[in-house]
């Protein structure tokens, strides 16, 4: 193997945390990419490289001062690929190598090297005999301590008489770190190294000893627990005979008294009083005893009978939704309807309500509502980052430490059978080995199931029928349908500026004063501020940073009052960045200058409605279409519609067919961090293509929504309302909507509409004399 390794220049692979030696064979995973490049390189060549250790096996990308420059040649045997990540080969190690230098080329390591030469390897002489029978009696001390299986090593070791050999040998098979290794194979002297793994060895051994003795003791120690644990058992029996025994009786009675009251089905009765039966042959102070305890104590403290005097008047349910929020018409509506529904029938059966909008929108405080509409405690479980079955159904009650669900544990806390139970974020669930959180979710959701709801812990049925449930999501597209077809959606849409000023005024001013210690007659905040507030400030579908920043001018006002600099605040569109700062977003209507290749469009997301600008331009190329900006396959796909139309109708409109045979166009939608998807951006998209291949100037101060056909057709798209808002809050006035979508205006608010032109089209030609004048 060596004539052939006699080279300047072979494959290189780094090795973390192991150190080979000559004359053994190895084997071992490989997974960097340079790595598996290297083995390639040697498997269509000579199949030898050379490899050496890392100095910190942390290294991820190693360069020639991470790695020791002494190692040793392989020849590969075997490779054998384990899975996509890595491959395990077999080598036959030889001599070692000293390498001169590291470096990569062709998307591997390469090293530069020659064999490094043992000296001092004189067989004859007597020193090294001896040392070569320490060693070899050192070695099975080792082997003996360490409880390995020494025959094999004797097998190792049966008529090696050179000692490099043995050193090697003997060095593969110690427990000892890499670094330690490495330092051997760095001696190059045979006799200096018989001495080093002498050594080696001998601290081993010692070590080994030692911890030999402190196994002993501690066995000692166990059989000493072992036998109060015996002592503990008599002590027992004697309390016994005396009468003083603990109150596990005493605890029994009180569980079966309870158990009489509760009159719980048969089945859960019967087994319930099995467990007690059990409890009381158990010793009070063993680990079992506290299982079972705690396990009749969670099935008692269940409100099996327990029920919250629910109000079903529509009046009262109406008028505190009134009180709790501003506008959300349908949202009120519909959940009013479900109210009269339960008030005819007496039961709560029905479907689920899952409230889908953008943050701060007011989904949960719209449950909390309901909860105090209805006269229902209000219990709250955010499902956001829930990978685990186990959370919604418990641990069975063979695993130490189980516990009940939170489903369980949240109607214990709750103190009734028929609480609003809130699921929020059920959009964010999530699923790993451990169960699938949203199938779980079936049960305790579906009207038909949840009446003999079994939490694994608990092991018997609990009626959840009664228990009005509400989901929340910021959107339905990650929900799971199974989840999604048990549940009713109700939207819950951004808020206009308009009823964004109605709910500061009315809700977020107040709160804020009260919580921050504020008297009315100590701050006046202007309708022109709470206007600037929401354009330059804020821009979102909900309320949540207006909230947060009528917060930062409060607290500066408390500042002021405390300080003494002026107990009467008067916060204005003028003076308003005295209070909160400077305005983070500006007025971008003056910006929308025509231009060739760019438009504005429209998207709907699950944090509201955004507006997105278009960019295209062309190069000289082959013909290809370049996409950017994160786009989803469904826009990608719609791009390419948009490109394939415009090529149909370009002998119309006078565009040069060689334009798509000589040049490249790239379409890119900023803040290219953003995924973007849906196909609502088709006439947006082959507006600005149609802008940059004609060579004419858009008007982007109309933006636009709808899909697009490879015959032209503008067809409907979703989430108007939201669209329509965003387009609202960025000034724009004029709006390119499909004709199939005219229906949908009615969702949009009458001030938004008196604002806002809307122009429905079905064919993209109707689109080119309203954008290019």
């Amino acid at each position: 193997m060596e004539e052939n390794m006699i080279t300047t220049k072979m494959p290189y692979i780094p090795l973390r945390g192991q150190t080979f030696f000559p004359d053994t064979v190895v084997g071992f995973d490989i997974g960097r990419d340079k790595s598996l490049a290297a083995v390639d390189r040697a498997m269509n060549g000579d199949k030898c490289l050379v490899v050496s250790a890392q100095r910190d096996p942390a290294v991820s990308d190693p360069t020639e001062e991470d790695c020791y420059m002494t190692g040793v040649f392989l020849r590969i045997s075997s490779v054998v690929k384990k899975n996509e990540e890595y491959e395990r080969i077999l080598v036959t190690v030889g001599s070692r190598a000293r390498i001169s230098h590291i470096f990569e080329e062709d998307g591997m390591l390469w090293c530069e090297c020659e064999p490094a030469e043992d000296t001092d390897d004189d067989i004859e002489d007597v020193t090294m005999q001896a040392n070569v029978r320490v060693l070899t009696e050192m070695f099975f001390k080792y082997l003996e301590q360490s409880g390995a299986n020494d025959t094999g090593a004797h097998n190792l070791l049966d008529g090696v008489k050179d000692a490099a050999v043995l050193c090697s040998i003997i060095a593969n098979e110690l427990d000892v770190e890499y670094d330690t290794k490495q330092t051997l194979l760095e001696i190059d002297s045979v006799k200096l190294r018989t001495e080093h793994l002498i050594d080696i060895i001998g601290r081993e051994n010692q070590i080994l000893a030692i911890a030999r003795r402190i196994n002993n003791k501690v066995v000692k120690n166990m059989n000493r627990g072992q036998r109060e644990y015996y002592l503990r058992e008599q002590m027992q029996v004697i309390k016994e005979e005396l009468g003083e025994d603990d109150n596990s009786d005493d605890e029994a009675a009180e569980w079966r008294k309870k158990l009489d009251e509760l009159k719980l089905p048969e089945k859960t009765d019967t087994k319930l009083r099995k467990e007690i039966d059990k409890f009381t042959k158990m010793n009070a102070m063993s680990p079992d005893a506290n299982v079972s305890r705690t396990y009749i104590e969670t099935i008692l403290d269940l409100p099996w009978h327990t029920s919250s005097k629910t109000n079903l008047s529509i009046k009262k349910a109406e008028k505190i939704l009134d009180e709790d929020h501003y506008g959300l018409e349908k949202v009120k509506e519909r959940i009013l309807e479900n109210l009269a529904v339960m008030h005819l029938t007496k039961a709560n059966k029905g479907p689920i309500l899952c409230l889908v909008g953008p943050p701060g929108v007011g989904k949960t405080s719209i449950a909390r509502s309901i909860a105090r509409a209805t006269g229902r405690e209000f219990v709250r479980m955010s499902l956001g980052g829930v990978r685990d079955e186990a959370e919604i159904r418990g641990h069975r009650r063979t695993y130490i430490g189980a516990i009940p669900g939170r489903v369980i544990n949240s109607i214990i806390e709750a103190g009734t059978n028929n609480p609003l139970f809130l699921f929020d974020e059920v959009d964010k669930i999530g699923s790993d080995f451990k169960g699938d959180p949203a199938s779980a979710l079936l049960e305790v959701l579906d009207p038909e199931q949840n009446s003999t709801f079994t939490d694994h812990y608990l092991e018997i049925p609990f009626d959840l029928s009664q228990v009005m449930f509400i989901t929340t999501a910021n959107t339905t597209s990650t929900i799971p349908t199974p989840l999604l077809d048990r549940m009713e959606i109700i939207e819950v849409s951004s808020y206009t500026e308009e009823e964004k000023v109605k709910i500061a005024e009315q809700y977020l001013i107040p709160k804020k004063m009260k919580e921050y210690g504020i008297k009315k007659h100590q701050l006046n905040i202007a309708e022109s501020a709470i206007r600037d507030m929401i354009e330059y400030y804020t821009r979102e579908a909900g309320v949540r940073n207006l909230e947060r920043e009528i917060g930062n001018a409060c607290r500066k006002v408390a500042r002021n009052i405390v300080s003494g600099k002026s107990k009467k605040n008067t916060i204005t569109a003028k003076t308003l960045d005295k209070f909160i700062g400077k305005k983070i977003y500006i007025d971008e209507i003056g910006e929308l200058e025509p231009e060739v290749g760019v438009t504005t469009g429209m998207a709907w997301t699950a944090a509201g409605g955004v507006t997105l600008k278009i960019e295209t331009v062309k190069m000289p190329g082959s013909g290809k279409l370049v996409l950017t900006g994160q786009m989803g396959d469904v826009m990608k796909e719609s791009a390419t519609t948009a490109l394939g139309y415009l090529r149909s109708i370009a002998d119309k409109y006078d565009i040069d067919n060689d334009a798509f045979k000589d040049m490249d166009i790239q379409i890119h939608i900023p803040e290219g961090a953003t995924p973007k998807d849906g196909p609502s951006a088709g006439i947006t998209m082959c507006s600005a293509l149609f802008s940059l291949l004609t060579d004419r100037k858009a008007d982007r101060t109309i933006a636009m929504t709808g899909e697009i056909t490879l015959r032209g057709k503008i067809l409907r798209i979703g989430g108007l309302k939201e669209k329509s808002l965003a387009a609202y809050r960025q000034g724009i006035s004029r709006i390119i909507i499909p004709r199939e979508n005219v229906p949908d205006l009615e969702d949009i608010p009458a001030s938004v509409r008196k604002k806002i032109e809307f122009i429905p089209v079905e064919n993209f030609e109707e689109v080119i004399p309203l954008l290019f004048k």
